[in-house]
C-alpha cells in the first residue's frame, strides 16, 4: 500500500509539471512583446562599449515601456555577446531568426555590420514570413548606405563621410594648423577616416601637409607610445582619429603621459572612458564631432533631457548618458510602428522611409533613398570652464564650438535600393 501511494504521488507531480508547461499564464506572452536583439561586445577589449551600449537601450526600452509601450505591447532587449567578430554575429544571426526576433541592433564595428546587412538581406530573401530588421546605432562605414545598402537597413548615426566633412570645415577655418598626422584602428572605418581626411583637407586647406597616416591593429595594441613617438617626431599640430573604445582611450593616455602638444580632432573622445584617460592635459586640446554631449541639453533648455541624464548616471554609476541617438532610434522605431499600425518587419521599414521625429536641436530624418539618418550635428572642444555636468567625474566636460544643422551634414548616395514588394 505504500509503495502504491509513493508512486500515485509521483503520477500527481509529473501530471502537474506537464499541465505548468503547456497551460498558459495570465502574464506576458511572446506575442505580448517586441524584441530586439542586441549584437554587441559584451567580452573582450571593447566589453565596456557593449555594456554602455546595452544599458542605454535597456534604460529606453523601460522608460518606453513605463509609458505605455508600443501598440499595447513591451519592449525587450535581448543581448548577444558578438565579441565584436563578424562570424560570432552571423551565427547570432541565425540564433536571432530561430527565436522569431524581427529586430536587431549593432553598432560596434563597421565590419561586423558590414555582415549583419548582407546576413539579413540573404535570410529576409529566404524567410519572408520571418524578416528581420537591421537597426545600426553606430558603425559608420560609408558604403554601408552606399554601394552595400539594404532596405532592411537603417542607420542612425552620421556616416564616416559626414562626421569627416563636419571635421575638415572646421579645420579649415583654423588658421593656425599647419601639419596634421592621422591615426586610424586598420578596418574599413579607420581606412575610410585616412582616406577622406586627406581628400577633403586638400580639397579644403591645400596648404595644409599630410605628415603622417598610420594604421593599427583594432583592439590588439597595448602601448601606444611608438606611435605617439611617431606624432611627436612629425612635428604635427593636430591629429584626426576615428578610434573608439580602449584603442581611443589609449592613444590619448599615451600621448598625454609623453607631453604631445597637438590637438586632437575625434570621433568618440566623449565617454566610454576616453575622458578619464584624457586628463588635464586634454583641456582645449581635444576636440570631437558628434551628435550630442551633456551640456547641450541646457544650450537648448532641454529639461527632459537633463532629467534622463542624471537618473541614468545615477542608476548606472560610471557611466554617462552617451548615446542620445539610441534615444533617436528607439523613438523612431515606436513611431515607425504606430505608423504602420503593426509591428510586422516589412510594414515597419516602409513606414520608417522619410520618417522624422522631433529632438530639442530640430529634427531628425530618415533618408529615404539610402536609410541615412540625417541630424545636427555638434564640434566640441574638453574644457574646465564652468559648465553643469563635467564628464566621468573629472571635473573637465564639453562646450560647444559650432553647430551644424542636419541638412548641411548631407552628403550624396550611391545607393541603389532594392526593395521589396508591399504585400
Amino acid at each position: 500500500m505504500k509503495q502504491y501511494m509513493t508512486r500515485l504521488r509521483r503520477m500527481t507531480l509529473t501530471l502537474a509539471t506537464a499541465l505548468a508547461v503547456v497551460v498558459p499564464t495570465t502574464g506576458m506572452t511572446a506575442e505580448d512583446t517586441i524584441k530586439i536583439g542586441y549584437i554587441d561586445p559584451l567580452s573582450g577589449a571593447f566589453a565596456n562599449v557593449g555594456d554602455a551600449g546595452l544599458k542605454h537601450f535597456q534604460y529606453l526600452a523601460e522608460k518606453m515601456n513605463a509609458a505605455g509601450g508600443v501598440l499595447g505591447k513591451k519592449i525587450e532587449i535581448v543581448p548577444f555577446d558578438n565579441k565584436t567578430n563578424a562570424q560570432e554575429s552571423l551565427q547570432i544571426l541565425r540564433e536571432v531568426a530561430d527565436q522569431h526576433i524581427h529586430y536587431i541592433t549593432q553598432g560596434n564595428g563597421s565590419s561586423v555590420a558590414g555582415a549583419l546587412v548582407s546576413g539579413v538581406e540573404k535570410h529576409n530573401q529566404r524567410n519572408p514570413d520571418n524578416r528581420i530588421v537591421f537597426l545600426n546605432y553606430a558603425a559608420v562605414d560609408p558604403a554601408l548606405t552606399n554601394d552595400k545598402c539594404s532596405f532592411w537597413h537603417f542607420r542612425f548615426d552620421a556616416n564616416s563621410e559626414m562626421k569627416m566633412k563636419a571635421i575638415t570645415d572646421y579645420m579649415a577655418d583654423q588658421k593656425d594648423i599647419k601639419k596634421v598626422f592621422l591615426i586610424n584602428q586598420d578596418y574599413s572605418h579607420g581606412q575610410y577616416i585616412s582616406k577622406a581626411g586627406k581628400e577633403m583637407l586638400k580639397e579644403k586647406r591645400p596648404d595644409i601637409k599630410i605628415v603622417g597616416d598610420v594604421l593599427h591593429p583594432i583592439g590588439k595594441v597595448k602601448d601606444f607610445s611608438p606611435y605617439i613617438s611617431q606624432i611627436k617626431s612629425s612635428g604635427a599640430d593636430a591629429v584626426i582619429t576615428g578610434n573608439w573604445g580602449n584603442d581611443l582611450s589609449l592613444l590619448v593616455k599615451a600621448g598625454s603621459q609623453a607631453g604631445l602638444d597637438v590637438d586632437w580632432y575625434s570621433y568618440y573622445a566623449g565617454g566610454l572612458g576616453t575622458p578619464t584617460a584624457l586628463g588635464k592635459g586634454a583641456i582645449g586640446h581635444v576636440k570631437m564631432i558628434t551628435e550630442w554631449q551633456e551640456n547641450l541639453a541646457v544650450r537648448y533648455k532641454a529639461p527632459e533631457l537633463q532629467s534622463m541624464l542624471e537618473e541614468f548616471e545615477n542608476r548606472y554609476s560610471g557611466i554617462e548618458f552617451y548615446y542620445l541617438r539610441v534615444k533617436t532610434e528607439m523613438d523612431m522605431l515606436k513611431k515607425a510602428m504606430e505608423k504602420a499600425g503593426s509591428t510586422d518587419p516589412l510594414k515597419v521599414a516602409y513606414a520608417m522611409e522619410g520618417l522624422s521625429v522631433d529632438t530639442p536641436f530640430g529634427k531628425a530624418t530618415m533618408r529615404g533613398d539610402d536609410h541615412q539618418l540625417l541630424q545636427t550635428l555638434f564640434m566640441s572642444t574638453f574644457t574646465d570652464d564652468y559648465l553643469k555636468y563635467d564628464s566621468e567625474g573629472t571635473g573637465i566636460g564639453w562646450k560647444m564650438d559650432a553647430r551644424i544643422p542636419a541638412d548641411e551634414t548631407a552628403t550624396p548616395t550611391s545607393c541603389e535600393m532594392k526593395r521589396p514588394s508591399r504585400s
